[in-house]
């Protein structure tokens, strides 16, 4: 598996705490992260991560309030 390098930059206490799991696990904390991105991406969405697009702001179209359903599952499906 071709990897790809990066660099973020983590709190004192959330590498710490990172590292004391990875070790826990016996991975490094690269693996560690490379689990998390992997937990992340996959992840389903939420009804929450649903709801937190109510209200954001204006669409411009008329029957957003009528036809919000439609206009959620054109966006979840694809089209």
């Amino acid at each position: 598996m071709a990897l790809t390098r990066t660099q973020i930059y983590l709190e004192p206490e959330q590498h710490r705490l990172l590292k004391k799991e990875a070790e826990a696990k016996g991975i490094s904390l690269a693996e560690l992260l490379r689990q998390m991105a992997w937990e992340h991406l996959r992840a389903e969405p939420t009804r929450n991560d649903f709801l937190s697009i109510v209200a954001l702001g204006k669409s411009g179209k008329r029957s957003i309030s009528e036809e919000h359903d439609r206009y959620i599952a054109e966006v979840m499906s694809g089209d």
